[in-house]
């Protein structure tokens, strides 16, 4: 449904990708419970430059609450274990040969109440961003019917689409946030 320079599909891929961000952020915060992606931003000092660590290893989650971060290479343990330890994520690696074993700690109630607060602030900005792309639309097909490239009611037709897609997406951002901050609270 492309009229004009108007495309539904455009507006809907950009908001799905704010619910993408957040989706990458909440899988970020440590619930109590191990999850691969929490070890996702640790940079490894490797081969002269700075690498993922999934560059490096197979990350898995043996137990509810341990990762275990297998290194493919001997000699990037020690690098490996560094930037675990340097990443700020609270993990204290127990190293065996190219195994190292991440527990995760019991969260008490106040941290846990800072990581709802915090994934609040991530489903916030990510409606934010969803309504700037609403924002964008609305303007793009004011400006058509203004320019007469599409009718007054193509125009209204295109607005209550553009809303319908945003109440759409702002609806999915509320329901991440909500399995969320569960996860976070009954772990």
């Amino acid at each position: 449904m492309s009229t004009g320079n108007f495309d539904l599909n455009e507006l809907k891929r950009r908001m799905q990708g704010a619910t993408q961000a957040l989706k990458h952020e909440l899988g970020g915060l440590r619930t109590g419970r191990a999850s691969a992606s929490m070890v996702e931003p640790v940079q490894v000092e490797a081969y002269g430059s700075h690498m993922p660590l999934n560059q490096l290893a197979t990350v898995s989650v043996p137990e509810p609450r341990l990762l275990s971060v297998q290194v493919w290479d001997r000699t990037m343990v020690k690098a490996v274990e560094k930037a675990i330890v340097d990443s700020n994520l609270g993990l204290s690696p127990a190293t065996e040969g190219q195994v190292i074993r991440l527990r995760i700690p019991e969260l008490n109630q106040e941290r846990r109440k800072e990581l709802v607060k915090v994934a609040h602030k991530y489903a916030e900005a990510a409606r934010v961003a969803v309504r700037h792309v609403r924002r964008d639309g609305l303007d793009t097909v004011k400006k058509l019917e203004k320019n007469h490239e599409i009718s007054e009611d193509d125009q209204e037709r295109f607005a209550g689409d553009i809303q319908k897609a945003t109440d759409s997406v702002i609806s999915e951002i509320d329901q991440l946030l909500a399995a969320k901050e569960k996860e976070i609270l009954t772990v």
